[in-house]
């Protein structure tokens, strides 16, 4: 039987979910209820607001807290409020997200809050040096913040494969190293990259890089972060070829090795999530187009719980 959607009053797509202050916090992004041509760039995701979900438990309903941020009040935005997450640090909540900037290129913003649930307060330019989608940020044991990111085809990861944006660039579809996601350190005010961002490597457990070609297990888009014994979890979607897959690595910085799948194809096209420890227990909270009933850019959030095996890999769920 398939989960039902935390909330069924609006779409909502990509959660991240964190714990603060002993509740649930989930920051999705918020499909419009239009109706658009689709095609491979998603420009039928035209996002214009985020609102912020929160629970007192996993299986307990969710309550919608509102808009959060709108695009009008992103200076340096022109569209699309895709995928974002958010970090606590000295005492403010921190929003990333991607947006396009007035010539139509992702960027990577931040905006401030004193509470979870906003309202939040946009930076008037979005961090230097930053690109693509997906943002996702990583508070390590020993309080560095890492912000790992990136998406091909619309999220134009693959434009940026020489440092240079090139608008025609396409991702590698043979033997040579399939593109990766980026993580950079975050400064210490949470505000900008403290270094250069580096590709977080993705290998086989022989320790090449995965292909490009090899479209079920390298990388596409959604990144996400988490610790579980000792030990790095990356996890990502695979895109066109719809997994939720995920590597491991002793570093936060990789090189990741390919572990296997987390979770089949969801009613879609996408498959974006996070992974939190709540109670005890690990929860998956992900989306899919059941609500309306298959449409890929009506989306909605669910969760289930997530299993480790005594070996640390996680075991394969069925949406």
């Amino acid at each position: 039987m398939l989960k039902q959607p935390l909330v069924s009053h609006i779409f909502t797509a990509d959660p991240s979910a964190h714990v603060f202050a002993g509740r649930i916090y989930i920051y999705p992004s918020h499909d419009l209820d239009v109706t658009v041509p689709e095609n491979d760039l998603g420009d039928q995701f035209g996002m214009t607001d985020y609102h912020v979900l929160s629970q007192s438990h996993p299986e307990q309903p969710a309550t919608d807290h509102g808009e959060a941020l709108h695009l009008r009040d992103v200076p340096w935005a022109s569209q699309q409020l895709w995928a974002p997450d958010t970090a606590f640090r000295h005492g403010r909540y921190y929003l990333y997200f991607p947006a396009r900037d007035k010539s139509g290129i992702f960027r990577i913003g931040v905006a401030t809050s004193h509470q979870p649930e906003g309202p939040f307060k946009a930076e008037p330019a979005p961090l230097q040096g930053s690109f693509s989608i997906d943002p996702c940020v990583f508070r390590d044991d020993d309080g560095e913040y890492y912000l790992y990111f990136g998406g091909i085809w619309g999220g134009q990861l693959q434009c940026w494969a020489t440092g240079t944006f090139i608008a025609a660039a396409k991702e590698p579809l043979d033997d040579t190293p399939a593109l990766c996601p980026k993580v950079a350190k975050l400064t210490a005010d949470m505000l900008q990259f403290a270094g250069p961002p580096q590709d977080a490597l993705i290998i086989d457990d022989q320790g090449t890089p995965l292909p490009g070609r090899d479209t079920e297990r390298r990388y596409f888009e959604g990144p996400w972060m988490h610790k579980y014994q000792g030990k790095y979890y990356l996890s990502y979607s695979t895109g066109d070829t719809h997994f939720l897959v995920y590597a491991t690595s002793d570093k936060p910085t990789g090189p990741f090795t390919f572990r296997g799948r987390i979770l089949n194809p969801v009613l879609g096209w996408t498959t974006h999530h996070s992974i939190v420890e709540f109670g005890g227990r690990w929860w998956l909270y992900y989306h899919d187009a059941s609500l309306s009933g298959g449409v890929t850019y009506k989306r909605s959030v669910k969760v289930q719980e997530l299993f480790y095996e005594a070996d640390g890999s996680i075991r394969l769920m069925e949406p």
